[in-house]
């Protein structure tokens, strides 16, 4: 699997931008990559180092239509929270 097809999109929330100041970073990854594949995508794409992967499978909600009977479910996904040495950071996340 190559790097970008890795890591899909970041996480945009106000949870994954308070953990950017304990130096870790959030990122919806593909459902079969591994902690490895992870923590590979981002030290060549960005070109730091990684302390830990830790990854999280999220279940989509069940949803109902409106003005129907019918439930639909959202789709699932796949986290990962990547914590990188201290002083190295990801340029991405930083607000100007």
């Amino acid at each position: 699997m190559n790097s970008r097809d890795v890591l899909i999109q970041p996480v945009v929330s106000e949870k994954s931008y308070g953990l950017i100041d304990e130096n870790s970073y959030t990122f919806v990854v593909h459902p079969e990559a591994t902690k490895i594949q992870i923590r590979q995508a981002v030290e060549e794409i960005w070109g730091v180092k990684v302390v830990r992967v830790t990854t999280l499978n999220r279940k989509g909600k069940r949803k109902r239509s409106p003005g129907r009977w019918m439930y639909g479910q959202r789709g699932s996904s796949k986290r990962a929270v990547v914590k990188l040495v201290e002083g190295d950071k990801i340029e991405l996340f930083e607000t100007r």
